[in-house]
């Protein structure tokens, strides 16, 4: 139940609908900004400096295609059910127009406030509705009749108001953490550049700066490189116990341990098992993903175990990895699917420091990975916390106090 003040009502019943302009071929590249899927895509609030694309259209197409300050852009058409209907809300004067495969929802003036918009269009309840009125077999689409049909509910405009407000501070967060995390994926870049070519040297234990020359060190003189196998999976007592077995699916971080798929004692002894602190390394189709054995573990085919020996830095050689991945693919060819073999692989190289410089690189590179990762929880945290609120505030759960 919605609160007695809030309107219940249909899309239709307070918004006009218009689909965007055709343009010849000859007519993009110039005049008026033009915004297009993409642009809608990429944007919960668009402005007329945000829009890539442009059109020259004739005087007479204007008057019915300009945009004006808080109408609500959607895409007509996608790949899925799951990305019709997505929307940004143009927040600008500057004349703009829209494309074909945009539909414009120009709310009557006062229902609704621009700001509250943008957060109305991404509640789930709208999202459901629109994913099932969806249509279509080989491409999802949806038009102006089915996009009227929806049902919202609509607080008083001054709660409206507030509400935007209270949830636009976690998108000020959000934005705010995203930008420390590219400052620190570049930093890292940066770091990687300079410490594993061998341009910066570090200081060792008593304060003195690494010297004297990197030695080129092939694969195979980093450990043993085991390559994973298959249990035979139409014999259900190789699968489903607690052994890890890793796939290139499992590579999502640094370190890789409760794998999605498990094995059986039975099953882990017709693959191969690896030591924890291996690193593993695609060598077949996605050439160049690595990751650490956070535990001792058995993976597929596709993956290259290098159990590193103790006279070299296993998180060394997992930036190596990271750093010359581009190495990896060239190694790999271009067939339909790349494959590097475990004899190609053992025989690449690299320039390589002596163990306690390589651990003191790898210590610093740790640290900054350290700090991406906890980033990247913090941005998923804020995304959470603004979707529970957004399921509070829009469906009046949780009410605002209004000044």
């Amino acid at each position: 139940m919605v609160p007695n003040s809030w309107a219940s009502c249909h899309l239709g019943d307070f918004m006009e609908f218009k689909n965007g302009l055709n343009a010849d071929k000859s007519q993009y590249g110039y005049g008026l900004k033009f915004v297009n899927v993409m642009d809608v895509f990429g944007n919960d609030i668009l402005t007329e400096d945000k829009i890539i694309g442009r059109v020259n259209v004739a005087e007479s197409q204007l008057e019915g295609n300009l945009l004006k300050f808080g109408d609500v852009l959607f895409n007509r058409t996608s790949e899925t059910f799951d990305e019709i209907a997505m929307s940004a809300v143009y927040l600008d004067d500057k004349p703009a127009v829209f494309g074909g495969f945009v539909i414009r929802a120009r709310p009557s003036n006062g229902v609704l406030a621009p700001a509250y918009s943008v957060y109305l269009f991404q509640s789930s309840r709208f999202r459901n509705q629109v994913i099932k009125l969806g249509q279509g077999a080989v491409r999802a689409n949806i038009g102006q009749k089915d996009l009227a049909k929806v049902k919202v509910s609509i607080p008083p405009f001054p709660e409206q108001k507030k509400i935007a407000q209270i949830l636009s501070t976690w998108d000020k967060a959000i934005t705010t953490t995203e930008q420390l995390l590219v400052n620190s994926q570049q930093q890292k870049k940066a770091l990687m550049q300079q410490l594993l070519t061998g341009k910066k040297r570090l200081l060792d234990d008593n304060g003195v700066r690494f010297s004297g020359e990197w030695e080129k060190v092939i694969v195979k003189d980093f450990g043993k490189v085991v390559t994973g196998s298959t249990p035979p999976k139409n014999d259900k007592s190789n699968y489903g116990s607690s052994i890890s077995w890793a796939t290139a699916e499992d590579f999502k971080r640094k370190y890789i341990s409760n794998t999605k798929v498990k094995l059986t004692k039975e099953g882990a002894s017709k693959a191969r098992v690896v030591p924890k602190g291996s690193v593993l390394v695609t060598c077949i189709a996605s050439i160049g993903k690595n990751a650490i054995a956070g535990e001792a573990l058995a993976t597929n085919q596709q993956i290259n175990a290098v159990v590193v020996n103790q006279q070299n830095c296993n998180e060394f050689f997992y930036y190596l990895i990271e750093y010359y991945k581009h190495k990896l693919i060239a190694w790999a060819g271009t067939t339909a699917i790349p494959i590097l073999n475990k004899t190609s692989f053992e025989k690449i190289s690299f320039l390589t420091p002596l163990l306690e410089e390589q651990q003191k690189i790898a210590a610093v590179l740790t640290s900054v990975d350290q700090e991406i990762d906890n980033l990247e929880q913090k941005i998923e945290a804020l995304k959470q916390e603004k979707k529970a609120l957004m399921q509070q505030m829009l469906t009046g759960k949780r009410r605002v106090l209004v000044s």
